[in-house]
């Protein structure tokens, strides 16, 4: 932002500020814990799963419980910290989602872990978007927000991976609780250097909030993932299961009218209806749906399939992380040169074929020459996807609006965790149980049976998630039409397309 246009808006000039990049490693610092906590765990879930009696049908709501929440009230988080003051928000949200961590690290009940997780995603909502929009008034010259950028990029599509490996090392080296519980000091420490080095900024005008329509589209995608639940258990064609869908997309009908007509709405239709922009939300919303399926349904492969301990499965993810990480640091330096989409298309089409390399896995298949390449594949194409993506979300908006269009894009992301953990879960439980069906007869070895079927249902997971990424490339190709002199040297910049 430059010194003028900031006097006129009434804020600080923050472009200069000189410590913006130890503030930004104190937010990316924090940032990472929320997103190694949508995965950090999956790897222990079996562990807990046995510990508090948790049926198979219930496990994703350890994930999605957060997913959703963090999802849901992450627009009604953005405007906050506009409003409130990002620094504000940053820091009572970190001390939140420390509170909630302790809960669910002495969980001795599942509802008690699933509730846990629901206010580490409701602190998160306020946590993630204060962050994204600090960064968006800090950096502005065009080479350092692309730096700056780039970290976040690698934060969002490696803190996943990153998630399955610490949860891996805790699990076997501690307990499952301190997948929770390691938060605690995470967040501490980032509160502590905050404090001092991250400067405080809000936007000016009308401050009302949207709570209305926070809660209605909370209560829609709740609604639609307990549907996707549902159908595991009492079937697609149940009468509970067709309620929940229904209930949940006329609750989603009814929030986009709430937000049309809102003098103040917590969703500006100008955000999302941006062409670019738009393009730029779906494609965060499918691959979120791709991604974090695959997460789970790995974890289940090589700890129940192939026999690895909770340390060799977490390390067995690694090279995901690697990938995302390579990749979102030559995204940084090509994209000022090629602009958004060739990186995004390349990137959806990598991580497409990582995930339909992975549907031909067995009970046997070499983690060398056939998991570990697919894995190498992801992770390169989620870097080439994220990158650009943290950019193209926020072109053209003003600073008024940052919080909420970083929110957007941080809970479609979360979103399509939530409603692609729940409904790859519900496709595997289905094709698991069909191939029992079929192939347990009199004679057939019920272990060996029961090995297969369990493969099964990852490969149709890996499948119907490689099909997600599909269409986020389709939705990248046909909707960015941003070039390389469209993205934003500030907050200020006009939009593209």
């Amino acid at each position: 932002m430059s010194t003028t246009l900031a006097r006129e808006r009434g804020e600080p000039a923050l472009s200069a500020y000189p410590r913006r990049w130890l503030a930004l490693a104190v937010i990316a610092v924090a940032q990472l814990m929320v997103i190694l906590d949508a995965t950090i765990v999956n790897i222990a879930l079996p562990q807990a799963q046995a510990d508090l009696g948790i049926s198979d049908p219930d496990r994703q709501w350890v994930v999605t419980a957060y997913t959703l929440t963090f999802g849901g009230f992450l627009l009604l988080g953005g405007r906050i910290a506009d409003y409130w003051g990002r620094k504000r928000a940053f820091i009572a949200g970190a001390i939140g989602f420390a509170l909630a961590s302790a809960l669910g690290g002495l969980a001795q009940t599942g509802g008690t872990l699933f509730a846990a997780r629901a206010l580490q995603g409701a602190f998160g909502a306020l946590l993630a978007p204060a962050s994204l929009a600090l960064l968006t008034v800090l950096f502005t010259e065009v080479h350092e927000r692309a730096k700056a950028f780039a970290v976040y990029g690698a934060i969002a599509g490696g803190g996943a991976a990153v998630g399955l490996l610490l949860g891996g090392v805790l699990t076997e080296w501690a307990d499952w609780r301190w997948c929770l519980l390691v938060n605690i000091p995470i967040a501490a420490a980032a509160v502590f250097a905050a404090i001092p080095l991250v400067p405080e900024s809000k936007a000016k005008g009308n401050t009302r909030l949207d709570v209305p329509g926070a809660i209605v589209v909370t209560l829609g995608l709740v609604s639609l993932v307990y549907g996707f639940t549902k159908a595991a258990t009492a079937g697609w064609s149940a009468a509970s299961t067709l309620t929940f869908l229904i209930g949940g997309v006329l609750l989603l009908a009814l929030f986009v009218l709430i937000q049309l007509r809102s003098s103040n709405p917590l969703l500006p239709m100008r955000i999302p209806l941006n062409r670019n922009r738009g393009g730029a939300y779906i494609a965060s919303l499918l691959t979120g749906a791709g991604l974090f399926g695959a997460f789970l349904f790995l974890t289940f492969y090589f700890q129940a399939t192939l026999g690895y301990s909770p340390m060799k499965a977490g390390l067995a993810t690694l090279p995901v992380t690697l990938g995302v990480f390579i990749a979102a640091g030559t995204a940084s330096q090509v994209l000022p040169r090629t602009g958004p989409k060739p990186l995004m298309v390349g990137g959806g089409v990598a991580a497409t074929a990582a995930l339909l390399l992975l549907t031909q896995i067995g009970l046997n298949t070499s983690y060398a020459t056939h998991v570990f390449p697919a894995e190498v594949l992801l992770g390169l194409g989620l870097g080439f996807i994220f990158v650009p993506l943290s950019n193209l979300a926020l072109v053209g908006v003003p600073n008024h609006d940052a919080g909420a269009a970083s929110a957007t894009l941080n809970a479609t992301q979360q979103v399509g965790g939530s409603l692609g953990a729940a409904l790859l879960n519900t496709l595997v439980t289905t094709a698991v149980t069909a191939y029992l069906t079929e192939n347990m007869r009199p004679g057939a070895e019920p272990r060996t049976v029961a090995a297969e079927a369990a493969v099964h249902g990852y490969t149709v997971a890996f499948f119907w998630g490689a099909m997600f990424l599909a269409v986020a490339t389709v939705v990248m190709a046909a909707l960015v039409t941003a070039h390389k002199s469209d993205m934003p040297t500030g907050p200020g910049a006009a939009p593209a397309g």
